[in-house]
């Protein structure tokens, strides 16, 4: 039985449309396979554009742009946690809440990565040692606009900081788990959170993944 799958059917198609479409034109060597991958590409962007309501060619240029084979996105997250609440930033793009975190930069380690974000969007300063989780963005929970990613949740140490709001995100809290604010979907959902208590509860606990 396969996972749980949320988002619209027209969705995954386009999406797999898209990917069919990127990696073709990486390795095809023909005109004739160049013509129907590009073509195959204004599909994903025509069908995407008629259901979001956006604008086709912006969508086609952004789906050009993407480079090589077609692969997940990665997104990063930091979990602190003290005297027993979680600490969320409030984000400015939909005013809801997450943990801080963000898209993945290339030639930067995993955990590098995780620290960066979190200063920026808290002011923390934190030392990531356990990985909580890895997960799939798009299945369960709220998918993302278009892109498939993977989400990887770190239960990170506090060295020091106040928190604070960054240039992406009004403010920064530590919330109770039983009284979390709105959510931001897209970027932190409460499984996530339930696996970050489930791992403050078993320091032995094994990564989650999907």
């Amino acid at each position: 039985m396969g996972k749980q799958r949320i988002e619209p059917r027209w969705l995954a198609w386009a999406r797999e449309i898209q990917a069919i479409a990127q990696t073709g034109l990486t390795f095809a060597t023909g005109e004739y396979d160049l013509v129907r991958y590009r073509r195959l590409m204004e599909l994903a962007a025509e069908i995407t554009a008629d259901h979001l309501g956006a604008d086709q060619e912006e969508l086609h240029q952004d789906f050009l742009a993407q480079p090589g084979y077609a692969t997940p996105k990665v997104d990063v997250r930091g979990a602190i946690v003290q005297d027993g609440k979680i600490l969320l930033v409030h984000e400015k793009a939909d005013g809801k809440w997450c943990m801080p975190g963000g898209w993945a930069d290339v030639d930067e380690y995993p955990t590098d990565m995780v620290v960066r974000e979190v200063a920026e969007e808290s002011g923390l300063i934190v030392r990531p040692h356990k990985i909580v989780g890895v997960f799939d963005a798009n299945r369960i929970g709220q998918p993302r606009a278009f892109y498939h990613a993977y989400k990887i949740v770190f239960l990170c140490e506090l060295l020091g900081g106040e928190p604070h709001g960054g240039d992406e995100t009004l403010d920064a809290r530590y919330f109770a788990f039983d009284n979390i604010p709105p959510l931001s979907g897209t970027r932190t959902e409460h499984r996530h959170l339930v696996e970050v208590q489930a791992h403050l509860a078993d320091p032995l606990r094994p990564a989650s993944f999907d």
